[in-house]
């Protein structure tokens, strides 16, 4: 089995730094109405800045495969091009279209000449880390020399108030207020755009710093807890989703079915304590000492999760330092798949690694409760 390494680390981040009170500006007012929820939402998750592709006319600046290519863009230079790419594996929540594949339009996008392996990972935040192990362990096991990884959202085209606008005019007819449920107004005030991407490979780069990637772990929670966040579906009393392709194609635009919405209350319950049990677990399958770990990066969706994680990760002997961590939320945003990333390329390029240094990465995905993480090795 060969050692794997990210030799490269690239973001794109579309137009500019999007502030709190210009974020209505971009996404518009359902019903022309500002949003209730709003200042309490974004006072509770620390975001000061996000980024759409989108104008101040709603309309779109670049497509999810654009975002993602523009990423993979950032990896390229006189020692690898597009064309030295053997594979290419694409994680997302938001793709541009049910099909073709995600990572088939970003291959088109880049226009090499080669015909290459692809691979899409679907899902919430954990599609960004399948489509990188999906890369590591096809580098590992040495069916490639090299892969392209990315974790990239475009959510912003999903929260316009013109996909809640129908839903409004439908309450106003059976005169209840004309306010969108809180479960789909959360998720407005909380996504970014964006796109990060990893150069694998099966050797270090000489004279820069790489990453070796010691294991990749994941874990999911869906024998055990209902659906908490979901798009393409209504959730039911029971717990139970009931499919778009279920429902007459009138209520897709009265119910905002294909909105992305959040099962807060269960959110709370579940989302710190499973992400503590399945890091410890990690932790014990690989016999590692807590106080080997020199950084840690951990996604968040929320600033209001940042104490609770750090004191649920305590809770189970994993008492990390806050010198230790890192987070970017407050600058970029909730970019979801993209989110670590984002913030592993923001480590790297800092200039403040230093070999033999451990990195652990903690992603949790509230979807159906599942986790994954992984350890990297400063080379």
């Amino acid at each position: 089995m060969n050692e794997v390494f990210i030799t490269k680390a690239s973001t794109y981040l579309p137009n500019e730094p999007i502030s709190n009170d210009e974020m209505e500006n971009y996404l518009g007012m359902v019903n022309d109405t500002p949003s209730k929820a709003r200042a309490l939402i974004l006072r509770n998750n620390q975001i000061k800045t996000r980024y759409y592709a989108l104008d101040k006319n709603g309309k779109a600046t670049h497509t999810n495969a654009e975002i993602t290519a523009n990423a993979i863009e950032g990896l390229l230079d006189e020692n690898f091009t597009k064309d030295d790419i053997q594979l290419l594996s694409c994680g997302t929540t938001s793709a541009d279209q049910i099909q073709p594949s995600h990572a088939s339009m970003v291959h088109g996008q880049l226009n090499t000449k080669n015909s290459i392996e692809i691979n899409t990972s679907m899902g919430l935040c954990n599609a960004g880390m399948n489509a990188f192990n999906y890369a590591f362990l096809s580098v590992k096991a040495g069916v490639k020399e090299n892969a392209v990884c990315t974790g990239s959202e475009r959510f912003s085209a999903w929260m316009t108030a013109d996909k809640f606008d129908h839903e409004a005019e439908n309450l106003k007819l059976l005169e209840e207020k004309p306010i969108i449920a809180f479960k789909r107004d959360f998720l407005r005030w909380m996504l970014s755009d964006g796109s990060g991407a990893f150069l694998l490979e099966n050797k270090p780069r000489e004279n820069q710093t790489s990453l070796r990637v010691e294991f990749i772990d994941f874990y999911s929670y869906a024998h055990e807890i209902e659906a908490c966040m979901y798009s393409g579906c209504e959730k039911q009393e029971d717990g139970s989703l009931k499919s778009w392709a279920d429902y007459p194609s009138d209520e897709w635009l009265k119910q905002s079915i294909f909105a992305l919405k959040q099962d807060t209350k269960i959110l709370d319950q579940y989302i710190l304590k499973k992400g503590a049990q399945s890091l410890r677990a990690s932790f014990d399958k690989h016999n590692l000492d807590p106080e080997s770990i020199d950084h840690v990066l951990a996604h968040i969706s929320s600033g209001y999760f940042k104490e609770g994680l750090k004191d649920e990760f305590a809770n189970v002997g994993l008492d990390f330092p806050w010198e230790k961590w890192f987070y970017n939320l407050s600058e970029v945003g909730n970019i979801g798949a993209g989110s670590i990333y984002i913030a592993v390329e923001q480590l790297m390029n800092s200039g403040k690694l230093k070999k033999g240094e451990k990195v652990l990465l903690c992603v949790p995905e509230s979807g159906r409760f599942a986790y994954s993480c992984a350890l990297l090795t400063v080379v």
